[in-house]
């Protein structure tokens, strides 16, 4: 995505010190930019109008009501018998044929309801869009804060049920890492202590998992798309090259996460979940909110100190 994109769409902007963030409300409150001393942190893509077009991620966007993928295109939850529609605009399909990512694809239903120089909230009424709520039944309110100190942006996360059903919690975000001007090669990844699931051909998991301990690598030619759950409060995934390290720390409400990094690209993702893959069909992990229920993660840029630096 070139600025002449950005430009096209409205987006809002956030500053603190060196740090500077940009959001599209009208675009699925997506996260479009992050940028530490002028430099891009986030990996854009295909970019914002491929995203609103075709549905394919980039930046930080809202995978909602599940992320990554599901095993088929109906589930069943709580007496409802759910059928999704097969295609967009609603539904976007993976390459085995599954849906994927959820319902709010770059969704216009978006509203501003507060911004200021270093923060931005803004609501979408669930249950006040009919092939929404066909979709996933369980009226309710989705609010995102998304707001930046000098060294971090944090985003928050609040789901508000406005009927008596419980709202069933299986969304995520999908931040696109990188270390400009650094080659993969020179990237250091830390992943904390978890449980990786063992996934079928489709990326499904199948119930088993490994605990694993926190780990330190360099990413080079290794290939990720790796899921995890059994995560503790505020674990903390990293990059770092370049004296620079990018963390996202799973504040509150993620015990699930996933790794996503193919072979050869320029990019990592640290994928915040509040339920593993398929977990509206599975039931693995899946969490009800009867009452408001809300998840914070966030994204830390650092100078990694010389010395420190130059052993990477």
């Amino acid at each position: 995505m070139d600025s002449r994109e950005l430009e096209s769409i409205d987006t809002v902007t956030l500053s603190a010190g060196t740090l500077q963030a940009q959001f599209a409300p009208a675009l699925g409150m997506a996260g479009v930019s992050l940028r530490h001393e002028g430099e891009e942190l986030l990996d854009r893509q295909a970019g914002l109008l491929a995203y609103a077009r075709t549905g394919a991620v980039m930046g930080v966007p809202l995978l909602y009501p599940w992320a990554n993928r599901l095993a088929g295109h109906d589930y069943m939850l709580d007496g409802r018998d759910v059928r999704l529609p097969f295609g967009p605009p609603l539904v976007h399909c993976e390459e085995h044929g599954l849906p994927i990512h959820g319902l709010l694809h770059a969704s216009p239903h978006w509203r501003t309801t507060s911004q200021d120089e270093t923060r931005i909230r803004a609501m979408l009424d669930f249950g006040a869009h009919p092939e929404l709520l066909a979709a996933f039944p369980f009226p309710h309110t989705l609010e995102i804060e998304a707001s930046l100190s000098v060294a971090r942006l944090r985003i928050v996360t609040t789901v508000r049920p406005t009927s008596a059903a419980a709202v069933p919690i299986a969304f995520g975000f999908h931040p696109y890492l990188r270390l400009p001007d650094v080659p993969r090669a020179g990237w250091q990844v830390t992943l904390p202590p978890r449980r990786r699931l063992i996934l079928d051909p489709c990326g499904i998991p199948t119930g088993a998992g490994e605990r694993q301990p926190a780990t330190r690598f360099g990413l080079d030619d290794r290939d990720f798309d790796d899921g995890y759950d059994g995560l503790g409060s505020r674990s903390a995934f990293s990059v770092s090259g370049g004296g620079r390290t990018i963390t996202v720390e799973l504040e509150s409400g993620y015990p699930a996460a996933q790794v996503f990094s193919p072979r050869g690209e320029d990019f990592i993702c640290f994928e915040p979940m509040t339920a593993p893959t398929n977990a509206l069909r599975s039931g693995a992990g899946l969490r009800r909110a009867a009452d408001e229920f809300t998840a914070s993660f966030s994204i830390a840029v650092g100078q990694l100190p010389p010395e420190r630096s130059a052993s990477l």
